[in-house]
């Protein structure tokens, strides 16, 4: 059996790193726009079309030659109408107007548009301008926008509606997007049953597939595939097995300590695994394994350890490789005095209250409603005891 032994979190970080860096290479993929939301653009866009696609009305109004109302007051006669529909309009005579709404191609000939509420209907078929136009007023040219090869888009951008909607507007329907790494999630133990089962004496309800599901997709990564299994080694070798062949990367949770079945170190450490623990509380005990070219992540059980444990290791990665923004990190004065185990780096659950932060809850690993109330981390480094209200401390959002 492979030796325990305990390393900072720094070496634990680099360790992972160096683990993942191949399957976290990036590749691209492309996707419809109704897809795309929050991803990430793995390269520049460039238009294929002027934008606007034509000239059109700004306004809804009457389409004129601007020589004709430089002078004013002018009458001219209303020849026709072009509505804000597919067709191409006869072109304007000089000497003549014709009524035009938002949107709807300008003629040939005609260089300005005079708002409807500019315009006084004299009879039945004139109109009568008091206020002069130049040439281009409210018209939209075309390209005036956009024109063709322009940049729509930078690469690295994370696509919000805005985006998507130039990509519509110049006819786009697809955009080449950084590809998630694919990720399949194993938690493990006996005890554990569905959310929404009946627990008998004993069981607990699976959090952690929940929370690591969701972990996952929020730092921009994919699952695909999610196994729960009991503490049975036959069972959980089928779930890595499926889930090596699917994934990039595979995350489990629980079975890692030195105590009796622990399924998930008594079957990587035959294969190389490498288990021990971090100088960390919660999340001590970690462990990473490589199997069939896949590398494994490994964290401890408890729900809050289990969390902690992503955020810090896995998660930054993750994130990077989708072009997602790095961790909001900030330092920030303690609310109240706080102590701390020497020789362990705490990751405190701690909410922001105004300019200050205060711990929430203590720091067990089984505390998950205190995860839930806390907005940040609170790191306490491995040589500090004791801080003071006041003392800045630095935080992790979450």
């Amino acid at each position: 059996m492979a030796s325990f032994h305990r390393r900072s979190v720094e070496e634990h970080v680099a360790r992972i790193a160096e683990l993942l860096a191949p399957a976290l290479e990036p590749r691209e993929e492309l996707v419809k726009l109704d897809d795309a939301l929050g991803r990430v653009t793995a390269s520049s866009v460039a238009s294929p079309v002027d934008l606007p696609l034509f000239r059109n009305s700004q306004m809804d109004g009457f389409a004129v030659v601007a020589a004709d109302v430089a002078d004013v007051p002018v009458t001219l006669p209303v020849v026709g109408e072009v509505s804000a529909r597919a067709a191409e309009p006869d072109a304007l005579h000089p000497g003549t107007v014709v009524r035009i709404m938002t949107g709807a191609v300008v003629p040939d000939g005609a260089d300005a548009v005079v708002p409807v509420e500019d315009a006084r209907v004299v009879g039945t078929d004139s109109i009568s301008i008091d206020r002069a136009r130049a040439r281009g007023d409210y018209v939209r040219e075309r390209g005036s926008d956009v024109r063709v090869g322009d940049e729509l888009l930078p690469e690295g951008v994370s696509l919000a509606s805005r985006h998507l909607a130039v990509l519509a507007a110049a006819g786009i329907e697809t955009v080449s997007v950084r590809a998630g790494t694919r990720v399949a999630v194993i938690t493990t133990g006996a005890e554990l049953v569905a959310p929404g089962a009946d627990p008998r004496p004993g069981q607990v309800f699976d959090s952690n597939g929940t929370a690591l599901v969701a972990a996952v997709r929020a730092a921009g990564a994919e699952v695909v595939a999610r196994h729960r299994v009991a503490d049975d080694h036959d069972e959980f070798r089928r779930a890595l097995d499926a889930a090596t062949v699917a994934a990039d990367l595979v995350v489990t949770s629980g079975g890692i300590s030195m105590g009796d079945y622990e399924v998930v170190r008594e079957t990587l450490e035959p294969l190389g695994a490498d288990v021990g623990s971090v100088a960390m509380q919660p999340g001590g005990p970690q462990a990473v394994a490589t199997v069939d070219g896949t590398p494994v992540v490994c964290f401890p059980g408890n729900p809050v350890s289990t969390q902690v444990s992503f955020e810090v290791f896995v998660a930054p990665l993750l994130r990077r490789a989708a072009g997602r923004p790095e961790r909001v990190v900030a330092r920030r004065p303690l609310a109240a005095d706080l102590t701390s185990v020497p020789g362990k780096r705490q990751f405190l659950r701690g909410r922001i209250d105004g300019d200050h932060v205060s711990l929430v809850s203590g720091p067990g690993s089984h505390l998950v409603a205190a995860l839930a109330a806390a907005d940040v981390l609170v790191i306490v480094p491995e040589d500090v005891t004791a801080l003071r209200a006041g003392d800045l401390v630095a935080t992790w959002a979450l």
